[in-house]
């Protein structure tokens, strides 16, 4: 299970018992992330099980409270627990001076530093990049600057045959070399094939996070192909007059943008506190898109 999904929170603005605002902690290839912070976001995380202090990056997608309010909480309480690792903290511009000015107004200071970097909501700009996994943001369609995220695997090492490569008497120290797709020419002359003695390794995965949006044929592109996807289902067609005055989906819209994207899955989240449960969103998302659910507080997603 190395790269999971935990849902913190699949509610919209209005809080309910069953719940949360919007938040999900995403963890890829040992990369700790957490999107979005809505009130009450480390609750849930006491409640789900995440250790605070493994998550390295945050990433906001806009300024709408129910997506950021339980940021300054979050960090807070991080520093009681003895927090004393930077945390990388990425949103539109003005984040940073609500959180310096909260922080200043209680005469918080914290003993670790805050790395903050200002996303570009009209662009698709990389944000995290290592040998293991890329996080890019790209643009949303609403109210005010509103970004989505796409968190991709890199390319992983091939296997290694084993026991195939010690019968044969392939040197340990040409392992390494092999697994990553080289040939090597031994002492001897003799070639050693990497595909003799390696075996591809899984493809990489995944997975797109479209906070509040209307729908848009421009969000397509960035998600073409994705594992899971994670769009906004807020409303269901009964509404849509609602959906068009305040720029957010429908179930439908987001089925449209899973089936134009051909993406594996399509989970739908961000559900308006009228609704008790997600069954006429699914109901609705699956004549256009079979494969779709509503995610749940709570839920942990495993990216395949």
């Amino acid at each position: 299970m190395d790269f999971t999904v935990t849902i913190l929170g699949s509610g919209a603005a209005v809080p309910t018992s069953r719940r949360n605002p919007s938040g999900q902690y995403i963890q890829c290839r040992n990369r700790h992330f957490l999107i979005d912070c809505g009130e009450g976001t480390q609750m849930q995380m006491r409640k789900f099980g995440v250790n605070f202090n493994r998550i390295t990056h945050v990433f906001i997608s806009h300024l709408h409270g129910d997506h950021f309010f339980g940021l300054v909480g979050l960090l807070s309480t991080m520093h009681l627990m003895g927090r004393v690792k930077a945390i990388h903290i990425y949103g539109p511009v003005g984040l940073k001076d609500i959180v310096l000015m909260q922080l200043e107004v209680a005469k918080g200071k914290l003993a670790f530093e805050l790395i903050f970097r200002e996303i570009a909501p009209e662009e698709s700009t990389v944000l995290f990049e290592d040998e293991k996994v890329k996080v890019t943001c790209f643009p949303l369609v609403h109210k005010i600057p509103t970004s989505g995220f796409l968190i991709e695997e890199k390319e992983r090492e091939r296997k290694l045959l084993a026991d195939k490569a010690k019968k044969d008497g392939v040197k340990r120290e040409y392992f390494h070399r092999l697994k990553k797709g080289e040939d090597i020419v031994a002492e001897d002359g003799i070639m050693i094939s990497h595909l003799e003695y390696t075996e591809a390794a899984e493809k990489p995965k995944s997975y797109a996070y479209c906070s509040d949006t209307a729908y848009s044929e421009k969000t397509i592109k960035f998600v073409e192909g994705v594992n899971y996807l994670y769009h906004e289902a807020t409303f269901i067609e009964l509404l849509r007059d609602r959906a068009v005055a305040t720029k957010h989906s429908t179930a439908k819209d987001a089925a449209l943008v899973a089936k134009e994207a051909h993406v594996g899955k399509l989970l739908m989240g961000h559900l308006s506190a009228r609704y008790d449960t997600g069954e006429e969103h699914v109901l609705e998302a699956k004549e256009t898109f079979p494969d779709s659910e509503c995610v749940e507080d709570g839920q942990i997603i495993q990216i395949v």
